[in-house]
């Protein structure tokens, strides 16, 4: 059975400029925390749907956050350790800034636009419910997912995510994680003149998070290692662009794509 938690980790897979507890620890050069006093922190209301924030002088100040969905108790505690279990006796693949995963999905080259079948042969089978359960919201209605990626973040390691925009040319529009094991926050960051917007979205445990549209499009999204206090193991859904539906440029591909995947017959890859 595949380890589920570290208590010494030995090796990482950071590339270039990524980094984790392990590598620093390794190279003795810890990275700096992130206190750029040039941002403005806000938290994200669910009930309100508005980002939030006392400022300096006291004075409440909001705005709109459209484009995030949060779906609390989306997995029941047994289900959570039913597929936490089913995760551990799979091999976890080293990953980069401390994080390890699993592949649902195709090889896919996003810097030459080239997506390849290669061994994807589905998403895993336990997945079938959970996909049925999420079309029960109305937002996830038509929501087909072509690849799932679990992703485990440990304290140990020093796990994160850095900012980033997904992909959109193989990506469609909603973004959809199941997150288990433990609470975490998604820093949501955009660029407003001079200064950087940041929005944080609580994400309990055993929840649904969806992003679509301003959220998916306009804003940034990251896990900092500071939000990462006790062991956290995700899955990742991804759902196919236009150009891979019907009437898209490459429509034969994203039919053929599909066909695996909503298989749930699949391996991690």
């Amino acid at each position: 059975m595949a380890a589920s938690e570290d208590s010494e980790p030995a090796s990482c897979g950071c590339k270039g400029i990524r980094s984790c507890l392990v590598c620093e620890n390794l190279n003795g050069e810890r990275r700096a925390e992130d206190t750029d006093h040039s941002e403005l922190f806000f938290k994200y209301e669910p009930s309100s749907g508005l980002a939030v924030r006392w400022n300096e002088g006291g004075v409440h100040e909001s705005f709109p956050f459209p484009g995030v969905l949060l779906w609390e108790d989306f997995v029941s505690e047994e289900e959570e350790r039913d597929l936490v279990n089913m995760m551990d006796q799979d091999l976890w693949k080293e990953s980069q800034s401390g994080r390890k995963k699993q592949d649902f999905g195709p090889k896919v080259n996003f810097k030459k636009q080239r997506v390849r079948v290669g061994t994807f042969s589905g998403l895993p089978a336990v997945s079938r419910k959970f996909v049925l359960r999420m079309s029960q919201e109305k937002l996830l209605q038509g929501f087909q997912p072509v690849e799932q990626c679990n992703l485990d973040y440990s304290p140990q390691r020093g796990s994160a995510i850095d900012p980033h925009l997904d992909d959109c040319w193989l990506w469609g529009e909603r973004l959809v994680t199941v997150n288990l094991l433990s609470d975490t926050v998604i820093t949501m960051s955009s660029e407003e003149g001079q200064r950087e917007v940041r929005v944080c979205v609580g994400f309990p445990r055993r929840s649904l998070l969806v992003l679509h549209g301003e959220a998916r499009h306009k804003w940034k999204h990251a896990i900092h290692r500071q939000d990462i206090r006790q062991r956290r193991v995700c899955s990742t859904f991804r759902e196919l662009s236009s150009a891979f539906l019907p009437g898209g440029e490459y429509e034969a591909l994203g039919s053929q794509l599909l066909d695996i995947a909503l298989g749930f017959q699949g391996s991690s890859v």
